[in-house]
């Protein structure tokens, strides 16, 4: 692929990430249009891109002049719209500001949690003025009318952005360790481990097209037409019905549920669903075999394990698990994901281990030599670009004591204070990981990162105070994961793989992650003034802060030891991941994935585990009566699958703008 990445190019993608985060939170909140983000591989910049290759590709061969863009700079002109449409909605607005206005918007509302937690909350944490938000969840009188100065020149900016620049120190922060930590282990993932990347294989497999003058010619390959063709008219006669109902519709939804009792072995099945969804069936095609196949089979497994626990009478009731943050953790065995995740972190450390103590080396010795070539010849140092950068291991250092440091000073007791941010770290990186080799668009938490430190430690850990403030700090990144940005920045590690100007990527992200949070905290209190927060479709996120703090409400009055259920499900989960791994790793035969174990017990496999079985079933057919011959031709009929639904998905969008309803592509 071409490494070519010029000025052009992050001018453009600032541009174009600028406008998806000012028009998402205004498409899914005013126009309740089809959402424009969502999941890891949002709609509204692949869409974007594709369009962006073709045209590159086209007005190349019409002037006989090289591409404006190459491949990587599109990939990065990508990256860059991701981030931008991420944070500027789903992955921290969407329930930021109701996170920090809701003390005071609730207050008069009989909540009991307002009277216990407001006293124990620092108070720059929230704006400190009833008649600001009172005005931004009801709207400026007239405000629909109001021109864009105009509501930008009526909002309150000096009750606003002290809230803001403090919560700002936290956010910046946050990115930055992720950054570093992108920069410590992407290199790990990319080079050393050879980490397959499914969501970046489609846009990959185009810029390497583009850059080898191949993009006409790839776009007439008989089995990419064939998967756009199916994709395509599955959501043309679909969004024809959606439309008019006398078009026949194609069912993409089979409730399963029906044919399995509500008591017994099976049970567990009982709200089971099978989805149809093009794009995610290519997504796992293109994951290695070992992960598809682990993921569609261990979340059965869970459900299995649901009756069985009935059938011998070891099932305990919901309550056992007491209070916790989790936003999926319902029933105890769900807790097994807290001791995997655990576990598997160690598993990620350990692979990295010579990169790690590599880099711990030339961190630690201003002249960096490797420690395995050296006094083997003449060729025993290593050039200057073969050694790894230490500025990473230096700001992960540096950025973790400063949230350490930051959540110490706002309430949290000093053991707190440090165990926390590195417990956000595990998720993290764990998640980060499991999104980007799992090839998952679709993720959710099960467990929040401070439910393993409550229930190891009991609530007496965190003290009222710290509860109180832990409950707000991980809901602002760390808890609703649908649309992290840190997978997105791993998968910045892959495209940087592709081109030698790999400090520009890191100032495209850098740039990115600024302007984009500066553009969505305005965004969002202009549409606040103008349009009123309440009216703005918001339901899911005030319930979901509602529930968190009524959760650290609850713990405050009630506080609760170490709970031993969760200790003994985290700790066989913990257990079951060591086998897994020890499987894994020792046995090639071994056909499961520990992957597939985190994943079990998310919500977004009830929509993706169906999907991930049609596509490992078509991988393993494929390989196994064809070989790798027969694979490298058909996976662009999978592509095309990708291609077909978000291209039809951006269509059917921009149909909606003009209708009061739109179509939806994918399940919401």
């Amino acid at each position: 692929m071409n490494g070519r990445l010029r000025l052009r190019a992050l001018l453009t993608g600032l541009l174009l990430g600028m406008t998806l985060c000012i028009f998402t939170p205004l498409n899914n909140t005013v126009l309740h249009n089809t959402p424009m983000g969502g999941g890891h591989f949002p709609m509204a910049p692949f869409f974007i891109i594709a369009w962006m290759f073709v045209i590159d590709a086209f007005s190349s061969r019409l002037s006989k002049r090289p591409p404006f863009f190459s491949g990587v700079e599109l990939l990065v002109i990508w990256l860059m719209m991701v981030l931008f449409t991420a944070i500027g909605f789903a992955g921290l607005t969407e329930t930021f500001f109701i996170n920090i206005t809701a003390p005071e918007r609730f207050a008069k509302d009989a909540y009991r949690w307002t009277e216990v937690l407001t006293p124990l909350l620092p108070q720059s944490w929230f704006p400190q003025s009833a008649d600001a938000v009172r005005l931004f969840f009801q709207g400026l009188e007239g405000g629909n009318e109001m021109g864009v100065i105009a509501v930008l020149s009526a909002i309150p900016w000096g009750v606003w952005l002290p809230t803001l620049a403090v919560w700002s120190l936290f956010i910046l922060g946050s990115f930055f360790v992720m950054i570093c930590l992108m920069a410590l282990f992407g290199r790990q993932w990319v080079v050393n481990e050879r980490v397959h990347f499914p969501l970046m294989s489609a846009p990959i497999v185009m810029g390497e097209a583009l850059d080898q003058k191949q993009f006409i010619s790839w776009w007439s390959n008989n089995y990419l037409l064939i998967g756009l063709t199916m994709a395509g008219a599955l959501h043309l006669i679909n969004g024809l019905h959606f439309y008019y109902p006398s078009v026949p519709q194609i069912p993409t939804l089979v409730l399963a549920g029906s044919y399995f009792p509500k008591f017994g072995l099976f049970s567990g099945f009982y709200k089971l669903k099978l989805y149809l969804v093009p794009a995610f069936i290519g997504f796992a095609f293109l994951t290695t075999r070992q992960i598809s196949f682990s993921m569609w089979t261990f979340h059965l497994m869970a459900g299995l394990l649901f009756g069985l626990l009935y059938i011998l009478g070891w099932q305990l009731p919901e309550a056992a698990l007491g209070t916790t943050f989790g936003p999926d953790l319902a029933r105890p065995e769900g807790a097994q994901v807290i001791g995997a995740y655990a576990a598997f972190f160690i598993f990620l450390i350990w692979l990295a281990r010579h990169h790690l103590k590599e880099t711990l080396t030339c961190f630690l010795h201003p002249i960096c030599h490797s420690t395995e070539i050296e006094g083997k010849g003449k060729f025993d140092t290593i050039p200057d670009e073969w050694g790894p950068p230490i500025w990473p291991l230096w700001g992960l250092f540096s950025g973790m004591i400063f949230l350490m440091v930051w959540c110490w000073w706002f309430g949290l007791p000093l053991l707190a204070a440090v165990l926390l941010p590195c417990a956000f770290l595990i998720v993290t990186l764990v998640t980060s990981r499991l999104v980007c080799q799992g090839g998952l668009p679709y993720f959710t938490l099960t467990a929040a990162p401070s439910d393993g430190l409550m229930g190891l430690f009991g609530t007496g850990f965190f003290g009222s105070v710290g509860l109180a403030a832990t409950a707000v700090m991980q809901k602002v990144l760390f808890l609703d994961v649908r649309e992290a940005i840190a997978p997105t920045l791993f998968h910045g590690s892959k495209i940087r793989e592709q081109t030698p100007h790999r400090n520009l990527v890191l100032v495209a992200i850098g740039l990115s992650l600024v302007l984009a949070l500066a553009t969505a905290f305005v965004t969002m209190l202009y549409l606040g003034y103008k349009y009123g927060l309440r009216e703005l479709n918001l339901d899911w996120a005030t319930q979901t802060v509602l529930a968190n703090y009524e959760n650290a409400q609850r713990l405050v009055d009630q506080p609760t030891g170490p709970n031993e259920w969760l200790i003994t499900y985290a700790g066989f989960g913990a257990l079951a991941m060591f086998v897994l791994i020890f499987c894994y790793y020792k046995f090639p035969w071994w056909p499961l994935h520990p992957l597939g174990y985190l994943a079990a017990y998310s919500a977004g496999m009830k929509i993706l585990w169906f999907p991930f079985f049609l596509g490992w079933l078509c991988n393993h057919l494929i390989l196994h009566y064809g070989g790798t011959r027969l694979f490298n031709r058909v996976r662009y009929l999978f592509i095309g699958l990708i291609l077909g639904d978000f291209l039809m998905g951006g269509i059917w969008a921009l149909i909606g703008l003009f209708n009061e309803q739109s179509y939806n592509v994918f399940p919401l």
